[in-house]
């Protein structure tokens, strides 16, 4: 499925919350267990202001995903590390469009002097840590437990790739 990788814009929201709220109803793949307003979203992802944001819109239009890097800690001695956020719209897995959104976010996190890049699963979501291990990230570590949706316990896993 081809796309074009966008800068993320106030215009797209909605529709990244929408994503969002997909998996928020059908999946364990997010911590929140209730859909979110657009505003709620935004504060959710915490858009790091100068870091890549981006949107794949397909041919006709429609958002087929999204994904962003934000600070992985405000202290300074972690300035070289991002953490990573990607959702895909229903239907639009398996088609390289995760991958190409980081890639695209890979080359601007080196642009920008970050050298590691984390991702937190929840361990409920074997489809995207199997997505990170497939593509360079090595799992360093689980918070066995920790959270709780939909009655099931399940860990925090933490995957990194160094760039």
């Amino acid at each position: 499925m081809e796309v074009e990788l966008l800068p993320v814009s106030a215009d797209d929201m909605v529709e990244m919350a929408g994503i969002f709220n997909h998996y928020v109803e059908h999946s364990l793949a997010t911590y929140t267990d209730t859909p979110v307003s657009t505003e709620r979203f935004e504060a959710l992802m915490s858009f790091g202001y100068g870091y890549p944001a981006y949107v794949a819109r397909v041919a006709d239009g429609s958002l087929a995903g999204f994904g962003l890097l934000r600070p992985f800690s405000p202290i300074p001695a972690f300035a070289r590390a991002a953490e990573l956020t990607c959702f895909l719209a229903s239907g639009c897995t398996g088609r390289g469009i995760g991958t190409a959104i980081l890639e695209a976010l890979e080359s601007g996190a080196m642009e920008l002097g970050i050298d590691t890049i984390v991702a937190t699963v929840s361990s409920l979501n074997e489809a995207s840590i199997s997505f990170h291990l497939a593509r360079g990230f090595v799992e360093q570590g689980r918070l066995i437990g920790i959270g709780e949706r939909n009655g099931r316990r399940f860990d925090v896993v933490y995957l990194q790739k160094m760039l």
